[in-house]
């Protein structure tokens, strides 16, 4: 079996996939800015995609490299040249193979970190290590990222004609998996949720859920290129794609634990 490093290996969607990769016999590492408790069954590495520091030592003696890390907040220095420094890096290297996740739609939308997200498939592809891009949709926890940044006090202004196809990370995660194990793929099929929600009727639902007060829903026009595109359905998998098999409905009930309910950005 490989030896694989995840970038963003603690993040959200890197906490299902690690444990995932280790079921089917890879050994693991985890790669994160900043020094952390020790992950169970994975080796932790400390690496700066910002700077380069730490990449080199990273990469050493890796197979796959799933890039999963991103930072909204610094798109150019972490998700576009940071990526370039990782492939310089995993070239170096000799890493055999490169996966890198992506957001559907990232090249009709022009968000910043869509922008970037599009450029950074563009260098994945280009041949220097052998690599795959798979563009996702937005995670379940979108509603509760929807809720921080759209609420106002008791209101939420959501632009007119939202939907997403909201997919469960552990579908993301097995198929990662597949593709860590398929070896090198270039572009593969999108991955969508099983179903396409109106966000406004999902937050309903998701507050119920958490035992959050419902917000009244106020919509708004789709003004500005970002909404528009939302609005258009540039988020949504197209025919083409692959679906996961964990609904909304079923990822609601999961959060019927206290113990699992995430708050908004958390």
């Amino acid at each position: 079996m490989s030896t694989v490093l995840v970038t963003g290996g603690t993040g959200q969607l890197g906490a299902v996939l690690v444990p995932a990769l280790r079921g089917r016999g890879h050994a693991v590492r985890v790669m994160s800015r900043r020094p952390g408790p020790p992950v169970a069954d994975a080796e932790r590495a400390v690496a700066d995609l910002a700077t380069g520091t730490g990449l080199d030592s990273a990469v050493h003696g890796v197979d796959v490299v799933v890039h999963l890390a991103s930072d909204p907040g610094d798109v150019r220095r972490v998700d576009v040249e940071g990526t370039e420094r990782l492939l310089l890096a995993a070239q170096r290297a000799g890493v055999a193979h490169v996966v890198y996740l992506s957001i559907v739609g990232c090249d009709r939308n022009p968000l910043a970190l869509y922008r970037a997200k599009t450029e950074a498939e563009a260098m994945v592809l280009d041949g220097r290590v052998p690599g795959t891009v798979l563009r996702a949709t937005q995670f379940h926890d979108f509603v509760a990222q929807t809720v921080a940044m759209m609420q106002r006090g008791p209101l939420m202004l959501l632009p007119k004609g939202m939907r997403g196809a909201l997919v469960d990370l552990r579908d993301v995660a097995d198929r990662l998996v597949a593709l860590v194990q398929d070896g090198p793929s270039g572009r593969v099929r999108d991955l969508g949720g099983p179903e396409v929600l109106d966000v406004g009727d999902a937050v309903t639902r998701w507050s119920k859920a958490v035992g959050r007060p419902v917000p009244r829903i106020v919509r708004i026009p789709a003004v500005g290129g970002v909404m528009r595109a939302f609005a258009n359905g540039t988020n949504l998998p197209g025919p083409q794609a692959d679906l996961g098999a964990r609904t909304f409905t079923a990822w609601l009930d999961g959060l019927a634990d206290p113990a699992t309910r995430r708050q908004p950005g958390a």
